[in-house]
């Protein structure tokens, strides 16, 4: 059962009710241009989780840029798949909930380390290749058969278990975030890695983050991450950190000018 965003709000700040955050609840609805505006916004966040992962273990794992554009299309039409099977029941498969499935942060450093240690034994990138997907083949499965008894170990692994557990694959992302800050695994080849422009553009981002989810108006709260996206691009555009091929040139009449095309590279 809906309701409208007036008898939202109402209930929100009703009197004896501690004060919360949300925008919205479980089961309101909001209008349909702000629907849309926030869909967009997390069809943005979606694509950006799915393909994160396999960038940073490419770009790590030095990767060429081919086999780079085949593991992201790889992720993408995994996600999907997922998606659906995760959206709709079939039988005992499947939540039923809206729940997108992406690729995990959580086995990043494993499959970096694993890499890097195939890699530097001398095997060659289809044989890399074959030995990490083969491997997460295995583990998929395995993982999918523990979840059918995962609750009877409710016991065992308590909250604080798993909590621990949370923070130390948190702490292990901690150098993967931080690489990416200074400039990525890219900037160390071309000796740009730390320039202080790296970090401006990364704080950029992040304080455009922040400042716009303390804003009182819930517009700019919700689109606090497609805005700084749109900081972010215009700012590396303004500091010539794109590259030369993501670029299209056009000069009306005398003076030239360079625009960013909004395209991903190999799609």
């Amino acid at each position: 059962m809906s309701v409208n965003t007036a008898e939202s709000h109402q209930r929100a700040t009703a009197p004896g009710e501690s004060k919360s955050e949300l925008i919205y609840r479980l089961e309101d609805r909001p209008p349909l241009p702000q629907t849309l505006f926030a869909a967009c916004q997390h069809l943005l966040a979606m694509f950006v989780a799915v393909i994160t992962p396999a960038l940073l273990i490419c770009q790590a794992l030095g990767l060429p840029a081919q086999d780079t554009q085949h593991i992201i299309s790889m992720s993408l039409f995994a996600s999907g798949v997922a998606s659906i099977l995760q959206i709709k029941t079939w039988g005992p498969v499947g939540s039923g909930l809206l729940s997108i499935q992406a690729t995990s942060f959580n086995f990043v450093t494993p499959l970096i380390m694993g890499g890097m240690a195939l890699k530097n034994g001398g095997a060659d990138v289809p044989t890399m290749m074959a030995a990490l997907f083969g491997t997460l083949m295995v583990a998929s499965c395995t993982e999918m058969l523990l979840s059918r008894v995962l609750h009877l170990a409710r016991r065992i692994i308590t909250p604080l278990v798993s909590g621990i557990v949370v923070m130390i694959i948190c702490l292990s992302l901690i150098q993967v975030g931080l690489t990416s800050i200074v400039g990525g695994f890219a900037a160390m080849n071309d000796h740009s890695f730390g320039a202080p422009k790296n970090l401006l553009l990364a704080g950029s981002v992040l304080l455009v983050i922040i400042l716009l989810n303390c804003q009182r108006n819930p517009y700019l709260r919700v689109a606090s991450l497609v805005i700084a996206m749109a900081v972010g691009y215009a700012l590396a555009w303004a500091l010539d950190m794109l590259p030369a091929r993501y670029l299209c040139t056009y000069q009306p009449g005398a003076a030239g000018r360079a625009v960013a095309a909004l395209l991903w590279p190999g799609f």
